[in-house]
């Protein structure tokens, strides 16, 4: 692919919400998820984690649990009961219903650690970005394989009930999910800010 070819390509990626029921194969997962694995990573520890959510009993209890936890912190907020529900039940139908579903976690057993706070919270920030990158290339990936995918930050603000329903190991701390499967509604394209708002010559 020449550079502008790839540049195009690029602009042409979404982020895909609704989906086809069609099934998406072992083998395509373990190939999205070995080029998630070719992201560069500080120190080269990879260490992010990934935990492949199966339709049924284990992504229902994914999404429960996610749900009971955001109603709480909503209801807390004085948020309309009724809108909460209607809020919640959404999300919860799309985590479901997606053919595929990764959860992805970050693992600190392997990297530095410093007697100081402020060199130890770079230490963590930098298995962030890490971990982070790892999820950008699964999204090229799924794009690069015509798939469409979804990052959800909702595993963020529900850690503890993500590691519970899926009996994860207490190390592996949730950062993500991803749904994906084949395109059923491409998004419009959501604009980018102009270059000459988000960048500084020096």
């Amino acid at each position: 692919m020449h550079a502008q070819e790839f540049h195009r390509w690029l602009a042409t990626r979404r982020s895909v919400r609704r989906f086809r029921p069609t099934p998406i194969s072992a083998e395509t997962l373990q190939a999205l998820l070995d080029a998630a694995t070719q992201a560069p990573s500080a120190h080269n520890r990879q260490p992010w984690r990934f935990a492949v959510v199966s339709v049924g009993p284990a992504r229902q209890r994914l999404a429960q649990a996610m749900a009971d936890k955001h109603r709480r912190d909503l209801l807390a907020d004085r948020a309309d009961p009724a809108t909460v529900e209607a809020r919640l039940e959404s999300r919860r139908q799309r985590l479901v219903e997606a053919p595929a579903c990764v959860v992805l976690c970050l693992c600190m057993q392997a990297m530095d650690r410093y007697p100081d706070g402020e060199r130890q919270a770079a230490e963590r920030m930098m298995t962030v970005q890490s971990v982070a990158l790892a999820g950008g290339h699964l999204l090229l990936a799924a794009h690069a394989h015509g798939l469409g995918a979804c990052w959800l930050c909702a595993p963020l603000f529900a850690p503890q009930a993500v590691r519970q329903a899926l009996d994860l190991p207490p190390d592996w701390e949730p950062q993500a999910a991803f749904i994906i499967g084949e395109v059923d509604q491409t998004p419009s394209d959501p604009g980018r800010l102009p270059l000459d708002q988000v960048v500084i010559w020096r």
